[in-house]
Formats: C-alpha cells, structure tokens, sequence
C-alpha cells in the first residue's frame, strides 16, 4: 500500500512539474471587446504587461509573430517590461519595443520595476537613463500620470504612476479617493477613458476617478492557479488568494481587464498559468468585433 502511494505521490510531482515548465515557457491570446457610444470607429489594441525580460523564442520572434497576427492599430504597455535588479541587462526589453515600434504606436505605462529604477540610482545606477534614454530614442509614447487623446477613435489613452508606497508587502496602503484625480486631472468626458494602471489593488479608486477601462497587471495571475476552481495562489505584495487576480472586474461604471502578464521574476514559475497576450477591440455601440 505505501508503495502505491508513494508512486502516485511521484507521478504527481512529475506531472507538477511538467505543467510548470510548459507554463512558464508559452503564453495564450485572449481577446475582450469593450463597446460605448464615444468611441468613434472600431479600434484594435495589443496589451502588453510584465514581461520582465522573457523571451519568446529567439529576439521574442513567437511574441511578435503573435502581435502581427491580431493586426492592432496601437499598442498599449502596462509597465514591467524589464525587471528591477542591478546589473541586469536591458537588452531583451529594448529589442523588444524596437521590434514593435517599427510596425505600431506604442503607449506605454511604467509598473513598479521602472519607477523603482527610476527612483533609487544608487541601486540601480544609470539603468533607468539608458532606459528611458532608448524608449525616447524608438519613439515610444511614454505616459507617466500623462494623457494622449485619440480624437479619430473617441478615445483617450492615461498612464499612471502611483508612488512607491502603494506597492508594499504585506497590505494595501490606504489610498485616498482625490489621489488619482490630483495626478491625472480629471477625466475627458467626451472620450471614452482607457487607464493604464500597472497595481490593479487600486481599481475602486480608479473607478471613482472615472475610467471606462482599466489595464492592470503586477500580480502575473497569482503565479500558481488551483484547478478547476481558477484562483491564483499569491500576489506581489504576498497576500494569499488575492480579490484581483486576473480577468475582467467591475465597480460601477468602470470596468477592469487584469492581465496575467507574460514573464515573471525571483520566482521565475508559472503553474496552471500561462502568460497572457491581450487583445482589445474598442467598438461603438452595435459594431461587432
């Protein structure tokens, strides 16, 4: 009897660990739509989040065949795109988005890795230069608590960073309900109002601010998901079974799309969780996608 046991117990494992590996080396296209009167003609997005220097096949080639496929219009970062730890190259991030703004607009949020380089040289010494540095050389459309408007889609694209207090472990600082209004200013309300919002843990706040559609990342799906039930197992800031995990959530008029990211770090795993490449269809009421 115990050696039937221990052979299920190791055919489990194996599988366990079968599952890791080839989860944490592809990534799935999923695809939402999002329809309002304000937006003017049907607009495609490619959402990209926390990739933290993955790669895809060689120079990312899987990724982007992937990205031309869908046949975006622009495409929408979520920040996280290198990953914060001194030293570390930032090449596999850079060649990335040269690729990428040699077909599309790129418009792009910070997540907390490029605020942290930002804020601490002393760590991190010139990374956050030379990155910033090239972003600006490719042509990249860098949102820090800035807006563009899209006048020709009805839309008007905001990318916001959030200070670093909002990011620790443990809990969720308390954020007060004028934050994002005292960053952002307040929002075009002829347009419909897309967030890039790397923390999804803030979304009531976001929604009280207005935004039609919020594009989070930062919790990569809770790095595991338990079958069947779907819930992903920790979050960044080390809260088990977190509320926001992945998907799509609601609070009022505002409507959240939490991607699952595509890469991962320290724990460089993903089980039962597969990177998720977004894609979004912005239609005005009664297109179709």
């Amino acid at each position: 009897m115990l050696n039937i046991i221990l052979t299920i117990l190791a055919i489990l494992v194996i599988i366990l660990l079968w599952v890791t590996i080839y989860d944490t080396n592809r990534f799935i296209v999923v695809k939402h739509s999002f329809s309002d009167k304000r937006i003017r003609k049907s607009t495609r997005a490619v959402v990209i989040t926390d990739l933290h220097n993955k790669s895809f096949g060689r120079n990312n080639e899987l990724l982007l065949a992937a990205i031309r496929e869908q046949t975006p219009d622009f495409i929408l970062v979520g920040g996280d795109i290198p990953t914060a730890k001194p030293g570390k190259s930032l090449d596999i991030a850079i060649s990335f988005l040269r690729e990428l703004t040699k077909e599309y607009t790129v418009y792009y949020a910070n997540g907390n890795h490029e605020h942290r380089m930002k804020l601490y040289p002393e760590t991190y010494g010139d990374m956050w230069e030379r990155y910033e540095s090239a972003l600006k050389e490719l042509g990249v459309k860098l949102l820090v608590n800035e807006k563009v408007e899209l006048p020709e889609c009805g839309l008007c694209i905001y990318g916001s960073e959030i200070e670093k207090k909002y990011y620790i472990r443990f809990k969720t600082a308390q954020m007060d309900e004028s934050y994002m209004e005292s960053i952002l200013g307040k929002k075009e309300e002829k347009y419909y109002n897309i967030l890039l919002a790397h923390n999804p843990d803030y979304f009531p706040q976001y929604a009280v601010w207005g935004a039609d559609l919020v594009l989070s990342g930062h919790v990569h799906g809770g790095m595991v998901r338990i079958p069947f039930w779907g819930k992903g197992v920790v979050s960044p800031k080390v809260s088990f079974f977190p509320k926001y995990d992945g998907g799509v959530f609601r609070q009022g008029n505002s409507t959240m799309l939490l991607g699952r990211g595509l890469g991962m770090h320290t724990i460089p795993v993903r089980t039962f969780n597969p990177g998720e490449l977004l894609v979004v269809d912005f239609l005005s009421d009664g297109q179709k996608a």
